[in-house]
């Protein structure tokens, strides 16, 4: 066995367990709260079997506390809203399930159709519109990010990253061609103006298109509920079970929902397509204007020592500041991926240094040319 790869897996079953009390503690909704609890005790069962693992190859070994990206993970939640926390730990509980999956057949073991329950449990916790918090200044951020969804934190990352790369990568093509701070200046402004427009332009059309497929779908469920609506009910008590319901409660659950058409059609909506119809997808206008500031926010980092440096002042604190910001970036990219914070962040810093290296080195045969 790998000694390593199984205190890995410890650690994501401590930092999983962690995160699912940790959000239960905060839970304003009973039935939530429990549900999340005894996810929380099934992890706790998970890593106390693979505690006795390693300890078959390291009996002196600890059982880890949870690390500080998930306390980290954690406090971001306050700002970001726990969905992004919650979605997380679905993609955490999926892999999850396709690990074991892998391992039962590579055994010569059935897969018993059991693997995914936890996933089915947490997706169904991720869409259930009680999944409040308490706290006012929470409430205030959970209902400012609600139309963003719950990767608000990936699209604020991602946004950032392509603004410093791409602008740190035209200035330096740009300085390499030793020309005056004006036309530096001026061409890494057009280029903040561009990228930001045309990335909250495509998220704009990302979300319209989103918002309008959604509302084709509703209108879909609608003519199959007029048309069939035993057959939805049926579809609408097996998706309660797959969530975790007994046949008893789902059926119950499926009868009060086909009360009338208007609860119907609303459950359907809800549960079989993940759509929350009062947002149908979020504003593309929000979106494109959270996409526009936060392409701006990473391609002003690079641009800024040219407004009161000149030369290679200039040039060396666009590669510090530029240096800084990315490895930032590529730390808070660990709160998605579960790599190191370390590894994640020099890993962004050479990527992006490699890209202002070539376009550097580029503009400076160009500027020799010219100048020939």
């Amino acid at each position: 066995m790998d000694l390593k790869k199984l205190k890995d897996q410890l650690q994501t079953e401590v930092d999983t367990a962690f995160l699912y009390d940790s959000i239960a503690a905060i839970q304003s909704d009973d039935n939530l709260s429990r549900v999340l609890l005894s996810l929380g005790e099934i992890e706790k069962g998970h890593a106390k079997h693979m505690f006795d693992k390693v300890l078959t190859l390291e009996p002196n070994y600890k059982m880890p506390s949870p690390s500080g990206r998930a306390k980290f993970q954690l406090k971001l939640g306050k700002i970001f809203g726990y969905s992004s926390i919650i979605s997380n730990l679905s993609s955490i509980e999926k892999q999850f399930a396709v690990n074991s999956i892998k391992n039962k057949l590579k055994s010569g073991e059935k897969p018993t159709g059991f693997e995914h329950n936890h996933l089915n449990i947490i997706e169904a916790v991720n869409n259930n519109a009680a999944l409040n918090v308490s706290g006012g200044l929470l409430s205030k951020f959970e209902s400012r990010h609600k139309s963003v969804g719950g990767n608000a934190l990936r699209a604020a990352v991602l946004g950032s990253n392509d603004g410093l790369v791409s602008n740190m990568s035209l200035v330096m093509g740009v300085a390499g061609a030793a020309v005056s701070n004006d036309t530096i200046l001026l061409t890494g402004i057009a280029g903040l103006l561009a990228g930001a427009i045309s990335m909250a332009l495509g998220e704009w059309l990302s979300v319209q298109s989103s918002r309008e497929l959604n509302q084709r779908q509703i209108d879909l469920e609608t003519e199959e509920l007029e048309a069939s609506p035993e057959e939805e009910k049926k579809e609408l008590v097996l998706l309660y079970q797959a969530k975790g319901m007994n046949a008893v409660e789902a059926q119950k659950l499926a009868d009060k929902a086909f009360e009338n058409p208007q609860t119907a059609i609303d459950a359907i909506i809800t549960e079989e397509l993940g759509i929350d119809k009062e947002e149908l997808g979020g504003s593309a206008w929000e979106a494109a204007t959270a996409s526009f500031v936060l392409f701006a926010i990473g391609a002003i980092i690079p641009l800024y020592p040219f407004m009161f440096l000149d030369g290679k002042n200039a040039i060396l604190l666009s590669v510090g500041s530029s240096v800084i910001g990315l490895f930032g970036i590529g730390a808070a990219i660990t709160l998605l991926t579960g790599k190191s914070i370390l590894f994640s962040g020099f890993r962004q810093v050479s990527f992006g240094l490699v890209a202002a290296a070539v376009t550097y080195g580029i503009g400076s045969l160009i500027g020799v040319s010219l100048a020939g």
